[in-house]
């Protein structure tokens, strides 16, 4: 289709009208639909795009009046240009038209000069209107796109802190409670798989994790090799962080034996799980990371790593908060590095 073209809906109960003007608008170069009545004319405009319509005022059931307000009205067809077209060449119809939303009037008879330049007028306000449309659609997906790698990085509310005054986050809390979970062996078993098994494996373990997490409201913090960090009660604080990474670590045992049967393999995991303050905080200018720290993060570290394969090891501080309600062994006093000597336990299941 040319430029200075376009597709027409021209609505008039008058057969000579529609015929006159049919004739004319196709010797333009332009695709003419014809509607007998406004009733027609909207039928019309439901089932097929137009870039212009020329609406006739004077008709029976449904004036065009009555036509246009209805669809100025509807979201979907209100940015259709109208040109009305009437035999009434009185100053009030013309403006009822203009503040109903009509692009333009034209008085019957036509003047075919006119009447070539006015539609084409129109037409080019229209591609202009659906160009920037089209550029403002764009512009929201990509704004949507890096919406959600930002969310992939960083907890929601800190992501929304960051849009509103970008500079330093950071934060204290007082009580969280901390997962680290790790791959039992898996320096041997990187060993016998390729780089891209190996990644395929961790992502299938990982993105079952990334479940677990959603599913109790905790906020995974990082990936490090093959560890796993997850954190509950920030950044919103909430008074059950430790019942529900308890929760989530009886989820990943479970998880690692339908794993296990599923990619016939014998993985297992060693966990850890301390409860205390920590500071949290944006790390980062170029690429943004929400990350940790603190003696409660690096002991929740060190349960893991004096952990057993297929146990989870906890604080004496995690056990305090979740004895009424789950079942624990105890291990007794392990040697911690940097902390000296520590009563440890071992969360067995839910009471």
């Amino acid at each position: 289709m040319k430029l200075d073209s376009g597709s027409v809906l021209v609505v008039d109960d008058n057969e000579i009208n529609r015929d006159l003007l049919s004739r004319r608008l196709q010797r333009q170069g332009h695709t003419v639909m014809i509607a007998v009545d406004g009733r027609q004319a909207i039928e019309k405009l439901r089932q097929e795009a137009f870039d212009l319509v020329l609406l006739d005022i004077m008709m029976p059931e449904m004036n065009g009046y009555e036509v246009l307000a209805y669809l100025k009205a509807d979201a979907s067809l209100r940015h259709i240009p109208v040109i009305m077209i009437s035999a009434l060449d009185d100053i009030e119809s013309v403006v009822r038209c203009i503040e109903l939303g009509a692009e333009d009037y034209l008085f019957k008879p036509f003047n075919p000069t006119l009447l070539k330049a006015r539609i084409g007028s129109c037409l080019e306000k229209k591609r202009l209107r659906d160009q920037e449309q089209a550029y403002l659609k764009k512009l929201q997906e990509e704004q949507e796109k890096s919406e959600r790698l930002l969310l992939n990085i960083l907890p929601k509310p800190i992501a929304e802190q960051l849009k509103q005054a970008p500079s330093i986050i950071a934060d204290n809390f007082t009580e969280v409670t901390v997962l680290f979970a790790d791959i039992v062996d898996f320096t041997a078993l990187s060993a016998q798989l390729s780089p891209r098994e190996l990644v395929e494996l961790l992502n299938c373990i990982f993105s079952a994790f990334d479940a677990l997490a959603e599913e109790h409201g905790l906020e995974k913090i990082k990936t490090i090799g093959d560890a796993y960090l997850v954190v509950g009660g920030l950044p919103t604080p909430r008074p059950n962080h430790a019942e529900a990474i308890a929760e989530m670590a009886l989820d990943i045992q479970t998880v690692v034996v339908q794993l296990n049967a599923e990619l016939q393999k014998s993985l297992k995991m060693r966990m850890g799980i301390n409860t205390g303050p920590v500071g949290a905080g944006v790390i980062g200018t170029t690429k943004f990371s929400y990350d940790l720290w603190g003696d409660t993060v690096n002991t929740a570290s060190r349960m893991e790593s004096l952990s057993l394969p297929g146990h989870i090891q906890v604080t004496a501080a995690t056990y305090d908060r979740l004895r009424q309600k789950y079942q624990f062994q105890e291990r007794g006093t392990i040697e911690v590095k940097g902390k000296g000597e520590m009563m440890t336990y071992f969360l067995l299941g839910r009471k």
